[in-house]
């Protein structure tokens, strides 16, 4: 039987545009100039501490990083934590998933207040039998270690997963975990998606979780 990992921002919900409101003013705060666009597509998925470097222009301390993605996350849950909800259909395929015997976990980049806002105030958590986050890895997508660990907490093999994933890092990690994978097209549109290189994984390639591609899953 299947097993069922989920990345949380951007697939269980569609929350980036607030995220991306938090990081424009932290760089215009650090008087940073970047391509939003470019910037946004190759940090979906990373933890801060792989971020902050690359957008800061070298090494820097971890007191620092800390510092900094503090105040970026804070801004975010200000932003984000009255309007959180789930993405259009996926409460009714998670009790699909859960009705079905499916085994289901949560394997995602955000900080543990950031999986709080989301899992604990939706009331989620209990509905997983693993959630894994930055605090419980050393790398960040696209590494596979965010799915393998997801995978290990299930007692699934990789080949048996299928990981819901929204940004490249995170379809690119489920490639190097041999995991199938279906793309919610928030982070990325379809043509986007389709200019992607090693795709050959991804099974679907969905808007929201009403699609009826899903229900082949279940078979």
């Amino acid at each position: 039987m299947r097993a069922f990992i989920f990345d949380m921002d951007g697939t269980v919900v569609d929350n980036m545009a607030f995220h991306q409101l938090a990081w424009d003013a932290m760089l215009t705060d650090l008087g940073l100039s970047v391509d939003r666009d470019e910037f946004f597509a190759w940090s979906a998925g990373l933890t801060n501490a792989e971020i902050l470097p690359r957008l800061l222009g070298g090494p820097v301390s971890d007191e620092l990083v800390a510092h900094h993605a503090a105040r970026k996350e804070a801004h975010y849950r200000e932003l984000y934590a009255p309007k959180a909800q789930t993405m259009r259909g996926f409460d009714a395929f998670l009790q699909q998933l859960m009705d079905g015997g499916h085994q289901r976990a949560i394997g995602t980049a955000a900080p543990p207040a950031n999986i709080e806002i989301v899992l604990d105030a939706l009331k989620l958590r209990e509905r997983f039998h693993a959630v894994v986050g930055a605090a419980d890895v050393k790398r960040g997508k696209p590494d596979p270690e965010i799915f393998l660990t997801a995978a290990a907490r299930l007692g699934a093999e990789p080949a048996n997963c299928v990981v819901f994933e929204d940004a490249p890092a995170g379809i690119e990690a489920a490639r190097r975990a041999g995991m199938a994978c279906v793309v919610v097209a928030t982070t990325l549109s379809r043509g986007q998606f389709a200019a992607l290189p090693d795709t050959e994984h991804v099974l679907h390639v969905i808007d929201d979780f009403t699609d009826p591609a899903l229900q082949t899953l279940l078979a």
